[in-house]
């Protein structure tokens, strides 16, 4: 398989970066509609799990062209490309939150996540072509 041209590539990135966009925001939003007692906390991190899970295949096979060579090394990439997750899920959670906080809406919330997972996924990508992915990225 050959790989992607940059222009390509990025395409690819931000297609990607959509995809799992739309499944964390339709796992929050199936969330809250199974559990409307506690639907914001509970959403989110639903949200959030589901599209790290999406995210890190899509990333690994599809724009890093990454093969582990052991289970050790990917154990490894996992906690790097979590840690990472969860500094820019911080950024991610502060326009999600922030944007419910100022107008307590869930049209606010979901526009505030989906600029902050924008603004995530774009410092991600290059922490992740930097540390993570460092053997193969492109």
């Amino acid at each position: 398989m050959t790989r992607p041209g940059p222009v390509a590539l990025g395409l690819r990135y931000v297609g990607f970066a959509v995809l799992a966009t739309a499944a964390n925001l339709l796992a929050q939003e199936a969330t809250v509609r199974i559990a409307p007692w506690a639907p914001l906390l509970v959403s989110v991190v639903m949200g959030t799990g589901i599209g790290f899970v999406a995210k890190y295949g899509l990333d690994k096979y599809f724009v890093f062209f990454d093969a582990s060579a052991s289970r050790r090394e990917e154990a490894r990439k996992i906690g790097l490309y979590g840690l990472f997750s969860v500094v820019t899920t911080l950024v991610f959670w502060v326009f999600e939150f922030g944007f419910f906080a100022l107008w307590g809406t869930s049209t606010a919330k979901y526009t505030g996540a989906i600029l902050g997972l924008a603004v995530g996924y774009a410092v991600k990508y290059g922490l992740d072509r930097r540390f993570v992915f460092t053997g193969r990225a492109p």
